[in-house]
Order: structure tokens, then sequence, then C-alpha cells
């Protein structure tokens, strides 16, 4: 605790120091943003002033992130007012329905003022909830109705960028006199040979060129200016101090570009990053997650950001699911190198990430439920894209619906084809295409769904401590059948993947000599023994998965 109370106090001094030497900042943005609009608009009110930490309990039990996660497009997830725009009393409604899955964490996709409402990553406010997803009072609640059923609630941070359109961008694209002008990233004119996802990053404007990795309508901060990092730092406190369970950090290896051939994942963004994930968990119990595309294991480290999604996991998910043969190496392989820390996913709301999972394995049941079974049962923190839990097909792409947007279409409540139970009025977007057969309501009901294989692999990850944290023991590939141990202390689950279309019948090996498997099924069968070798032989129905526990033999 007195390093968590150091570390706040230096940063509150760093923001003070500037806050005194730009006198009447955050009163001349309302004139500044004035003079470069072509018509009046209110005044901006923006808080920029310090935030200092204040130790926050957890209400929630140790170890909680170790549960599986819903990632949540607020927008598209549950309308409670009938605008056609999900909000925050629409996930607090849903709250029930998650803890029943056995969902532990809930990671909202961002949910600040922004400027690409349909996106949410262009912030035009760090400390304020975007008026389409509701209050301040909205998102209290929702972080105490969540606490109460087991759930702890992270949101995205998107520290690298602000929206073109944020009063301190606005303020700053007036000149070099702006107090804001060094919080981004200038040149005089824009520079040459820069490549960026086939994009020079620089936008020439009259009062010089400005970065935006992003795009133009997303400048980047520039993090040379402590006054920027002490700004975020304080906005991150700001949430954390009213009970927030972590982050989701966007885009963290982008935070500091060196030139046109450093651009990528500097030294001064992971110290940035590492400095970030310090603030946050010095709140007791809390949780961080980066996005860092290009080296996501090397990010997981502790002593950087603790926790990154497995990118390229992913894809050999669903190949695998469809019999690919080098894809179930690639599972069996991922974390014989790989950090427990590693969040992993089937799908996500990136289209880079691919298309949402039932497109993937096209429309094929028995193949959806292999690949959900590999990540929720591996090491790492899995990560659920909302409707997948279901079986949510993307929207086909149009002139008008491409990018991500296909696979941010509103969750499929019911099967009602206008409004799908996410909203009463006339949704933001198109429903998914499946949504008379795939959709909550029809899935929960049925105990051969693919809601219902969730429910039961997250029920055993959240029985059996050795499935959510335990380490990860003697994996093997047979033909077409993957296995593994974890294993945490005394216990130790055997966990079966058989991805073929045909039953197998495979020679466990690695296992204690006498070792008595016991399926967690609920089948009452004899318990299979290991031989004095520690081998031990099981037939497996096609496209199946078991999980056994394994225990001794006691003695006479």
């Amino acid at each position: 605790m007195q390093a968590f109370l150091l570390h706040s106090a230096s940063t509150g001094a760093v923001f003070r120091s500037f806050l005194r030497s730009a006198v009447g900042a955050s009163l001349a943005l309302g004139a500044l943003a004035a003079t470069a609009q072509p018509t009046p608009q209110p005044t901006p009110t923006i808080d920029i002033s310090p935030v200092e930490a204040r130790a926050v309990p957890s209400a929630l039990p140790a170890g909680w992130q170790y549960g599986a996660f819903m990632e949540i497009f607020v927008r598209a997830y549950k309308d409670s007012n009938g605008d056609g725009v999900g909000d925050l009393k629409g996930v607090t409604q849903s709250l029930d329905y998650l803890k029943d899955l056995g969902i532990k964490g809930i990671w909202l996709m961002p949910i600040t003022t922004n400027a690409d409402g349909d996106h949410g990553y262009a912030t035009t406010d760090f400390r304020n909830i975007d008026p389409a997803y509701g209050t301040l009072a909205d998102f209290d609640e929702l972080i105490a109705q969540a606490h109460q059923r087991g759930i702890g609630v992270i949101m995205d941070y998107v520290i690298n960028h602000s929206a073109a359109g944020h009063p301190m961008f606005v303020s700053a694209k007036t000149g070099p006199a702006s107090p804001f002008y060094d919080w981004f990233v200038w040149e005089k004119t824009a520079p040459t040979g820069w490549d960026i996802w086939g994009k020079n990053p620089w936008t020439q404007t009259e009062q010089g060129a400005y970065f935006g990795t992003f795009g133009p309508h997303m400048p980047d901060f520039n993090f040379k200016n402590p006054a920027v990092l002490a700004y975020h730092q304080s906005s991150l406190r700001f949430w954390l101090n009213r009970g927030l369970d972590g982050y989701r950090l966007d885009a963290v290896p982008h935070l500091v570009e060196t030139n046109a051939k450093d651009w990528n994942d500097q030294p001064e963004s992971r110290k940035i990053t590492s400095d970030l994930r310090a603030l946050i968990t010095g709140y007791p119990q809390r949780y961080v997650v980066c996005e860092a595309t290009a080296n996501p294991q090397i990010y997981a480290a502790p002593d950087l950001c603790g926790g990154a999604f497995a990118f390229g996991l992913e894809k050999h998910l669903a190949q695998a699911a469809q019999g690919d043969k080098k894809s179930i190496q690639a599972v069996a392989d991922y974390f014989k190198t790989a950090p427990q820390s590693m969040a992993t996913f089937a799908s996500n709301h990136d289209i880079f990430a691919g298309r949402r999972l039932w497109d993937q394995v096209h429309g094929n049941a028995a193949q959806y439920k292999l690949a959900a079974a590999a990540y929720l049962l591996l090491p790492g923190t899995p990560f659920i894209y909302y409707g997948e839990e279901i079986g949510m097909a993307g929207l086909k792409e149009t002139k008008d619906v491409d990018g991500d947007l296909p696979i941010r279409a509103p969750m499929s409540w019911t099967a009602d084809t206008q409004g799908a139970g996410f909203t009463t009025g006339t949704p933001f977007r198109a429903i998914a295409p499946n949504v008379k057969q795939q959709n909550a309501a029809a899935e929960v009901a049925s105990p051969a769904s693919i809601h219902a294989f969730y429910k039961r692999m997250l029920k055993l990850r959240n029985a059996y401590p050795s499935l959510a944290s335990g380490s990860y023991v003697a994996p093997f590939v047979q033909r077409q059948v993957l296995g593994y141990q974890r294993s945490l202390g005394a216990e130790t689950s055997l966990v079966l993947i058989n991805y073929a279309k045909q039953s197998a019948r495979v020679r466990v090996p690695s296992l204690p000599a006498h070792a008595l498997l016991n399926n967690t099924d609920g089948r009452r069968i004899a318990p299979v023994r290991a031989n004095t070798q520690g081998q031990a032989r099981i037939t497996l129905p096609a496209q199946s998965v078991q999980v056994f526990t394994v225990s001794l033999p006691s003695k006479p």
C-alpha cells in the first residue's frame, strides 16, 4: 500500500505542475474550439484535474480474473429504452443471464464519450459516459449489481489517441500557442517515408502536420510530454476509484514512435505500459489485459502488462475444430512457451482476428463446440465475444456494412426478426441472419445447444481450480486427438478433445502409475486406471470433449 500511495503522489505532482504552467487552459477550451468551428458550438467542459489514488477494496473473490469474460459491445448488447441502441442499463438487466452462464468478468468495449459511436475508439472525453449508453450513475449501478453476482467489470481505455474532435485537439490545431499543442505529435511539414498499414500517418494542417497511427480522425498523444501521461494516469484512477475492476488497454505498442522505421513496439511504449499496469494493479485484485498484436506473449509478462490477447491462436482453434492436423498441433504447442496470463479467444470485435466463429466453421455446431472447448479449458483467461455462446452469425458484407461492422450486429436474444429481443424500437443495425434458430431464448431452453455446451465448459472451469489456473502439463496429439493435463496443488485434470468425425482410441501418456481417471460429466461409470508405466487407454466418441480428474488410488 505504501508503494501505491507514493506512485499516486508523484504523478499528481507532475499534473499539478502542468496545471500551474497552463493557467486558464481548461477555461480557454470553449473559445479556442469556437474559433475552429464554422458555427458556434456549446462550450465543452473537460475535466483535466489530477485524481489522487483512493484505495478501493475489491468486492470480488480472489482469483476471479481466472474465470471466463464476456466481451460486450454495449451499443449492440441490450437496449433498455427502445431507442435502438444498447446501453449500460441493458447490460445490468442481462447480468443474471451472464451469471447463469458462468461468466466471471465483463469487458465493456469503449463506453466513454466519443466521436464515432458505432466504433467508440475516437474518444472525446476520457472521464464521462457516452450519452447514448447512459450516465455515470448507470455505470455505478452496473458495477454494484455485477459485484453482487460475483462478476468483475473491466473497460476499454483508449490511451494512444483521442478523437480529432476532442476539445484538447481542437485547441491544439489552433497552433503552438495552445496549451495543448504539445499534447499531440507535430512536425512543421508532414514527413515522408512513413508507411503504417499502407498509409502515411501524418496529416498536414496550416499549423503543422500531426501524427495519427489509426488515421487523421484519431491523433496520437505525445507521451514524451509528462503531462500527457499524468493526465491519463489520473483518468485511469477516476474509474478505479469508482470500483472498476481493471482495464483492457488499447493499442499499447503504438504509444511512442521513434521514426519511420522504428514506429511499432518501442522500448518507451513498453515502459509506459508497465507503469500503467503498476498503477492499476496497485488497487487490490485488479486485472489488466493489453492489445499487443505484434508481440503479445512479451506483453503478457508480469513486469510489463501482465496479460495480453493470444493473437495467432484464434485461427488455429477454428481450423483444428475442422480437423486440420497442423492446427491441432499448434493448439497443443501454444502454451508450451506462452505465459499462462494470455487471454484466449475464438473471435472478437476486430475483423483482422477473423469472422464470427459460426461463419468460420460454416454453421457446423459440432465443430463450433470443439473450438470453444479448446480455449475455454486451456490456460489463460478466456474471452467470449458476445453472441458467441449462442452461435450468432455475422452480417453479410455490403457497401454500407463492411470492415468490422458485420461482426457487430445486435445481440440475438429472441427469434423476433424485427428486434431480436434487443430492442422494442428499430435496431441501429440489421440483426444476425440466423436469429430464428440461434437466439438466447431457444439456446437456453435446449440441453443440446451451443449455449448448454458453453455453460458445461464454464461449470467445469469454475468447479476445478486446476482448469482455471493450473499449469499446462504433458500435452500430446495422436492423429486428430488433443490431450493435456492441468495441475494445481494436489488437483490434476485431464482434457481430451477428439476432432475426428469418427471415434478414436487413444493412449494417454505421462500419468502417475496406477492413477485413476474419473469422468466429470456425471455418468456413473468405473474410473479408468493407468498402468504401471503411467499410461491409460480411452475411447473417445467422434467430435467429443471429455474431462477427467486424475487421482492416485487409495492405499489399502
